[in-house]
């Protein structure tokens, strides 16, 4: 079983970066929020700008949902059929934004997280950690938060690598598409 995910703020190249590494391991390629139908649903309501009043604790919870129908129907049947699969954004995103964005209990969120993804962890996490977040067109609800989150999330993201150097990566991702993908493939080949 290999399952590797790709942490980092908002226009760190997460995607772009969980693409290729997809692309060059054949693996499966998925996402949250929104890697499944319903987590689509999740994602628009999580993130429009239009949502207003959202309970951070709320918030966790359709994360989490996301999570538990995303492992259930993507990741989990994937590994099972012996893919790879790469995600970006998994249980460190629910730290890094909930846990340390809004201040939710981490232990708490921890383990509401292994409960919603039945024990499911990444073998590998990969940080793309930026000063500065390349983001374009309309900010989504996250996007638009204030500078002070941005800084707790990067810094939760940070302690959380930190904590797990085995299983996490951290890799410069200031540098250019191809720059980073190098750094992003050394990162998982010494992890796996």
């Amino acid at each position: 079983m290999t399952f590797i995910a790709l942490e980092g703020g908002e226009g760190s190249g997460k995607s772009t970066q969980a693409r290729l590494l997809a692309e060059a391991l054949g693996a499966v390629l998925t996402h949250e929020p929104g890697g499944t139908e319903i987590g689509a649903t999740i994602r628009r309501l999580v993130l429009d700008p239009a949502t207003e009043g959202l309970d951070a604790r709320a918030e966790a919870l359709l994360m989490l949902a996301d999570r538990a129908q995303h492992v259930a129907t993507v990741i989990r049947p994937a590994l099972e059929r012996g893919r790879v699969v790469v995600t970006d954004r998994f249980s460190g995103s629910t730290l890094a934004y909930q846990g340390y964005g809004r201040g939710l209990d981490l232990e708490a969120l921890a383990a509401t997280s292994r409960w919603a993804s039945g024990g499911l962890e990444p073998d590998v996490v990969v940080l793309l950690d930026v000063a500065v977040g390349r983001t374009g067109g309309v900010p989504d609800r996250m996007e638009s938060e204030e500078d002070g989150f941005h800084v707790r999330v990067a810094e939760g993201y940070r302690a959380l690598a930190a904590a797990d150097p085995v299983r996490w990566a951290v890799v410069d991702g200031s540098g250019s598409v191809e720059e980073v993908a190098a750094l992003v493939w050394k990162a998982v080949h010494e992890r796996l």
